[in-house]
């Protein structure tokens, strides 16, 4: 696991960094600049946005008496995504959308979930109910 972390620490700012230069080739520095401050601007405001519907729905459930465990699986979702739509660079943008947006969530909800259900399996994730 630390290996794959290390490599996407070295290889995302290398493709990013890429990507960028030739995104200035093609279509000139200052319009590269002024799409990721936009996006920057557009993730900040859907993240928020999206946080606040998600905290209302595991405030509701949570006040009905049900585990709001889908939501909190959508809030480290958003959180992810909120976190990479923060770096500069088209391709952490294009997956912090995914995971900001209500649309493609589920999809990594569904991934986030297996991997949290593995590492328990494993035994590298312990609960422990304290009274």
């Amino acid at each position: 696991m630390f290996r794959i972390i290390l490599a996407i620490f070295i290889l995302v700012p290398a493709l990013e960094i890429t990507l960028l230069i030739t995104m200035g080739h093609l279509i000139g520095g200052w319009t590269t600049f002024a799409l990721l401050i936009l996006s920057g601007f557009l993730g900040a405001y859907f993240t928020k946005r999206e946080g606040r519907k998600v905290l209302e729905y595991a405030r509701y459930e949570w006040s009905q008496g049900q585990l709001p465990a889908q939501h909190l699986l959508d809030g480290i979702c958003i959180f992810i995504g909120g976190i990479l739509l923060i770096m500069p660079g088209f391709i952490t943008d294009i997956f912090g959308f995914l995971l900001v947006f209500p649309y493609t969530r589920p999809i990594f909800r569904v991934m986030l979930l297996a991997l949290i259900q593995k590492q328990i399996g494993k035994g590298r994730i312990n609960f422990i109910n304290r009274r």
